[in-house]
C-alpha cells in the first residue's frame, strides 16, 4: 500500500499567531488564580487597644502622657525634663507571637520607641527592658531594633542581623540603604508601624517599607512574650503622638495563657 504523507508545517504556520493568543490567555488566567503573593489584602483579626478617648487599661506617669484628639501624646516640657526614660505600659496582654500596627508623629527632637516583649524593671516606675523599634525625629535611628537596658544595638536601620550568645550582633543582609529608607518617612507628619514578632525572628516596618530585621538566636538573654509600650527619652522638650493602635495575636495562645 502506498503511504501518504502528510504535512501540517504550512497549517501550523498559518495558525502559529493563534496558539501565541491562546497560550497568553491560559498565562493570564493563571495569573488571575493567584500564582504570586497578593498586594494590598485587607487587614483582618486586629484589635484595637487603646479606644482614642481614655488611657483605660494602660499605666503611665500623668506628668508625661495623656490623650488629646483621639491620640496618645507623650510630651516632655522644660519644666519636665526627664532623668531617666518613662513609658506608658499596655496592661492587656503580653503578647508571644504578635502583629502589632499604629501610627505616630514626632517632633523635630524628639526620641520615642515602641516597645515589645518587654518586662518592667525592678524599683524603678514605668521603666522597660526589652525589645524596642526607635522613634527619633532627626531620623539617626528611627526603625532600628535596640534593646532597652538591655543588649542595645541588635539591628540598625537597613540591617538583617544575627544575635548569638556571647557574640556581638552581626549583619548578614540588607533591606535597603539606610538614607533612602528614611526618605520613605514623612518628618513632619504621621507615619504607620507594624512590628512582626515570629518565634526568634523580629521585623519593623514603617509605611510599609522593611527597616530591620533581627534573628535571635541567644536563649540566654531574648524573650519570647512580654509588655507592650511606647517611650518619652531623656534629653530636650520632644512630643509623640500615637494613635490607631491595633493588634494581631493568635487568640487560642492567649486564651491558654
Amino acid at each position: 500500500m502506498k503511504q501518504v504523507k502528510y504535512s501540517f508545517g504550512g497549517a501550523i504556520d498559518r495558525f502559529r499567531p493563534f496558539f501565541f493568543a491562546a497560550a497568553l490567555c491560559l498565562t493570564t488566567s493563571l495569573g488571575a488564580q493567584s500564582p504570586f503573593p497578593d498586594e494590598g489584602m485587607p487587614e483582618t483579626d486586629f484589635r484595637p487597644i487603646f479606644d482614642g478617648r481614655t488611657l483605660d487599661g494602660w499605666t503611665y506617669d500623668p506628668v508625661y502622657w495623656r490623650v488629646e484628639e483621639g491620640c496618645i501624646v507623650g510630651e516632655v516640657t522644660p519644666e519636665t525634663l526627664l532623668e531617666r526614660n518613662s513609658f506608658i505600659i499596655w496592661r492587656g496582654d503580653a503578647p508571644a507571637d504578635f502583629e502589632l500596627k499604629m501610627e505616630y508623629r514626632v517632633s523635630a527632637e524628639g526620641n520615642s520607641g515602641i516597645n515589645y516583649r518587654s518586662s518592667e524593671v525592678p524599683g524603678v516606675p514605668d521603666a522597660l527592658r526589652g525589645y524596642q523599634l526607635d522613634i527619633d525625629g532627626q531620623g539617626e535611628w528611627t526603625g532600628q531594633n535596640y534593646e532597652e537596658r538591655g543588649r542595645t544595638f541588635l539591628a540598625l536601620r537597613g540591617q538583617v542581623s544575627c544575635v548569638e550568645t556571647g557574640k556581638k550582633p552581626y549583619v548578614v543582609g540588607s533591606t535597603g540603604d539606610k538614607a533612602e529608607l528614611f526618605s520613605q518617612i514623612d518628618r513632619d507628619g504621621w507615619n504607620e508601624c507594624h512590628v512582626i514578632a515570629r518565634g526568634h525572628t523580629l521585623i519593623h516596618l514603617i509605611n510599609g517599607h522593611v527597616m530591620s530585621v533581627v534573628v535571635d538566636d541567644d536563649p540566654q538573654e531574648r524573650t519570647s512574650e512580654g509588655l507592650i509600650g511606647m517611650q518619652v527619652h531623656v534629653g530636650p522638650p520632644m512630643k509623640i503622638e500615637f494613635r490607631n493602635i491595633r493588634l494581631k495575636t493568635d487568640r487560642k495562645e492567649v486564651s491558654g495563657r
